[in-house]
């Protein structure tokens, strides 16, 4: 069974990345086991931890658990046109130590979303730097920028707007041919 793992940009209870991943999980065939990895409970990275030895539990638990983890995916709203800090740590916590990284060659695609026009394309893109650098194959297309996020939930956060769900089932797909690929 592949396992995906989905990493939220976002600590809000009611945050709308959330509940785009929530709804996308559920676009992935049975054969795909989903799992929410939390990052919100990790220290801000410092290297010194991994240097002498004494890295936090919480980091030791969130690189086993990702090295288990067969793809991922991000979904991520934009903070001051760029990625989320608890994003960010969580890429720089499982970079290292180096040499180490659990996210070598693990295919990865991200979702953004705003509540605005932009559709977090900073983030977006910052994100893909990183990914990049960190030599993870990305989904190229279809790219998944979801802007105006709030009118394409209805009161329970599932998605009420049927052509962005065939977008976002079409977008599954092509992250799952990524996936076969590795």
């Amino acid at each position: 069974m592949t396992k995906v793992g989905i990493l939220v940009g976002s600590l809000r209870k009611d945050s709308f990345s959330k509940k785009i991943a929530t709804n996308v999980a559920a676009l992935f065939p049975k054969e795909f086991e989903i799992e929410m990895v939390e990052i919100g409970d990790l220290p801000l990275y410092n290297q010194d931890y991994d240097d002498e030895s004494n890295a936090p539990e919480t980091y030791e638990i969130f690189r086993k658990s990702m090295k288990d983890i067969d793809a991922v995916l991000f979904v991520t709203p934009e903070y001051n046109r760029s990625v989320p800090a608890v994003l960010k740590n969580a890429l720089d916590v499982g970079s290292r130590p180096y040499g180490a990284s659990v996210w070598d060659r693990k295919p990865a695609a991200i979702i953004s979303q705003s509540p605005g026009n932009l559709s977090a394309f900073g983030a977006n893109h910052h994100l893909r730097q990183s990914l990049v650098f960190l030599n993870m194959p990305i989904l190229q297309q279809p790219e998944a920028y979801i802007g105006h996020v709030a009118n394409l939930l209805d009161e329970n956060g599932n998605i009420k707007n049927e052509d962005t769900r065939k977008f976002l089932q079409t977008f599954v797909e092509a992250f799952i041919d990524l996936i076969k690929k590795y």
